[in-house]
């Protein structure tokens, strides 16, 4: 085991869970800078574990003993978000940067951003050359990531420099955490995978003064956008029996997508995915997940993705091998400024992980590792 922290006891934890994701989605931290939002996911987590688990990557988990002899359950978020490092800045005071995650390159022009400097926070917006002075035949193609800077309003380079910008300066995007017409909507940057750290942080809070058969560690990895990089190291951690990634996924319900495209509708359920690039799910654990969400009542829609995964993508080779699923929120406009989800969705997703997580015994497990 790795870094592990006891935790203060009698501690309360009594922020709601909007409070929480709102608080940790407007929080900046791209992948390989996370510091400051496990600084602040930490004072959530605390309150709801026995004890604090680290890795040196940045992950963090919290551990709640429910039968000490029985299997250890990894549940994780990630807390990293897309964004972008400083490269260059020009004589004039324009910023070039290097995008870290994916970004499509259409979402960006003219959003605005914070660069996160040693002297504080500098606002800024991605801009182009304007179509009002490009050819016909040009105005019409996408511009190239390689083409766009940030204009953070100096004069010059030194000015740039004496507000504290230098190449390496991570830089996120900025879209704060805004409710929307109907009341169980909400948009925000960040939310992948914001929304996974704040379930993690409920299915603790959730299991507060209740028995389950079973250690769980529930937190975040770090630097999941570039590779799910910090899955290795913090499986390595905790070396769990079994493991559930929490993360967003594509929702369907837009216009001009098929069910061919995207399944899932914000609304109607938590999501399980039965495919993605980095991973095919354990058979048993998938059905015992299916089954679990209809004996409980609780809606749940499966998903696949043909491109990209989550963090089971590295769980579930870790070792001999780690049983591991995907549960998520349908979510719109992901690696964006300005994603969407559906509050029910989070808080079924919380509810399945949770009963999830109290039929998780020895026995269930071991038939679930049989695959």
């Amino acid at each position: 085991m790795g870094v592990v922290h006891t935790i203060q006891e009698g501690l309360q934890l009594t922020t709601n869970s909007l409070e929480i994701i709102r608080t940790l989605a407007d929080a900046n931290g791209i992948s390989g800078h996370e510091h400051n939002v496990r600084k602040l996911y930490e004072t959530y987590l605390q309150p709801v574990s026995d004890a604090l688990v680290r890795d040196r990557f940045g992950g963090i988990v919290g551990q709640k003993i429910g039968d000490a002899n029985g299997p250890k359950i990894l549940v994780a978020g990630h807390l990293d978000e897309i964004g972008m490092v400083v490269t260059h800045i020009t004589d004039e005071g324009f910023i070039y940067f290097q995008t870290v995650g994916g970004w499509w390159s259409q979402v960006m022009l003219a959003q605005r951003v914070v660069i996160q400097t040693r002297k504080g926070d500098v606002m800024g917006v991605i801009g182009s050359k304007p179509p009002h002075v490009l050819p016909a035949d040009e105005r019409n193609k996408v511009v190239k990531v390689k083409d766009m800077y940030i204009d953070i309003g100096v004069k010059d380079k030194a000015e740039a420099e004496e507000v504290g910008v230098r190449p390496g300066d991570p830089i996120a995007p900025w879209g704060p955490f805004t409710p929307l017409a109907n009341e169980k909507y909400f948009m925000s940057k960040a939310l992948d995978n914001r929304l996974g750290c704040a379930a993690s942080v409920e299915v603790l809070r959730a299991l507060q003064g209740q028995t389950h058969p079973n250690i769980l560690y529930a937190g975040a990895t770090t630097q999941e956008e570039v590779g799910l990089r910090g899955a290795q190291t913090l499986i390595h951690e905790v070396n769990p029996d079994v493991a559930i990634a929490v993360d967003v996924g594509v929702a369907g319900d837009t216009p001009g997508l098929t069910k061919r495209e995207a399944m899932s509708k914000c609304g109607d359920g938590p999501i399980l995915l039965i495919y993605d690039a980095s991973m095919i799910p354990n058979t048993r654990f998938r059905d015992f997940v299916i089954d679990t969400a209809k004996e409980a009542n609780i809606p749940l829609q499966v998903e696949f993705v043909a491109g990209g995964g989550t963090d089971a993508g590295k769980f579930h080779t870790f070792g001999s091998g780690v049983p591991s699923v995907a549960i998520g929120f349908p979510t719109r406009y992901i690696h964006s400024h300005s994603a969407i989800y559906h509050h029910d969705d989070f808080e079924n997703a919380v509810r399945l992980v949770a009963e999830l997580v109290r039929r998780l015994d020895r026995n269930t497990v071991k038939e679930i590792q049989e695959y």
